[in-house]
């Protein structure tokens, strides 16, 4: 369902987590170009490769898409240096930053399919602060649609699935916020069928966070949208 002003919605958690790209930050534009640059230079399918490559980490798409007998390793870190360099235009989403300045620190967490490095590159082009628990590609196994990430941020934070709410905006990530048993929001438009019946938002903007104490003196973060 779609929010509105007429009808703000609550919703009570122990922990806020997020993806990065499309969620917190906006890197379409640098995200298709570096893609479309990589696909043209081996003659992939760069129609197929944005329509579902959207928050699976790179080395996944590029294992999948990948002319047989090529250096995955390689290709791999040839994007990865691709998309390192390339910041110009990524801007924060409105509401994003104010959002997480308002959220206590040891309640919130990233988790991205970026490395650390890349996600350092556009966390700090947006003009955004990495939170203090950040789960990227490095510290998974499984990527996106697997939901190892988020239950990793959960337990490095103390908190139950059931405790938390995801932020996200690809199929991807949804597939993956859910598939840990946790609520979900989507951030955008690009969700697709895995975005029906969950809340949306377009963005931050209306969007604000309150910490308190609950009936039993545990700490309670309530999001209003």
């Amino acid at each position: 369902m779609n929010f509105s002003a007429e009808a703000v919605k609550t919703l009570a958690v122990r922990a806020v987590l997020f993806d990065m790209d499309g969620t917190l930050v906006d890197s379409t534009a640098i995200v298709e170009q570096v893609w479309s640059e990589f696909a043209g230079r081996y003659g992939l399918d760069i129609e197929e490769i944005l329509r579902t490559s959207h928050g699976i980490q790179a080395k996944d798409t590029v294992r999948r898409f990948a002319p047989e007998g090529a250096d995955l390793d390689a290709l791999a870190e040839e994007l990865g240096e691709m998309e390192r360099t390339r910041t110009d235009g990524i801007v924060a989403l409105p509401g994003a930053a104010d959002l997480l300045e308002s959220l206590p620190s040891d309640a919130v967490a990233m988790v991205t399919s970026a490395d650390r490095i890349l996600a350092s590159a556009r966390m700090k082009a947006a003009g955004l602060e990495m939170p203090a628990t950040t789960v990227t590609a490095e510290a998974v196994t499984r990527g996106k649609p697997d939901p190892e990430g988020y239950l990793t941020a959960a337990a490095l934070l103390g908190a139950e699935p059931a405790d938390v709410v995801v932020f996200e905006d690809a199929p991807a990530g949804i597939a993956a916020a859910r598939a840990a048993g946790m609520r979900t929001v989507v951030v955008g438009d690009a969700g697709g069928e895995a975005a029906e019946g969950l809340w949306q938002i377009a963005d931050y903007s209306a969007v604000t966070a309150m910490a308190g104490l609950d009936a039993s003196g545990r700490r309670v973060v309530e999001l209003r949208f």
